[in-house]
């Protein structure tokens, strides 16, 4: 697809249960993980986690605000 970043498959849902992102069992959508974004440093450290639920208005610009936070941290 071209994307300037690796793209990660789940098929078993091992990444999901270790970033707690199941919903769990019962729920009408537990086959389909919540979203979440993460902001993850290039030493594999999370800084930050989104959980976006049903609050997309606006989301972009909180992590693109906090990218720029943490980038201006690290100079």
């Amino acid at each position: 697809m071209g994307f300037p970043f690796p793209l990660l498959s789940d098929p078993d849902a091992l990444i999901a249960s270790l970033l707690d992102v199941k919903r769990p069992r019962g729920h009408p959508l537990a086959s389909i993980p919540r979203r979440v974004t993460y902001l993850i440093d290039p030493d594999g450290v999370i800084r930050r986690a989104y959980d976006v639920g049903r609050h997309i208005e606006g989301h972009a610009g909180d992590v693109l605000g906090d990218l720029e936070e943490l980038a201006g941290a690290d100079s």
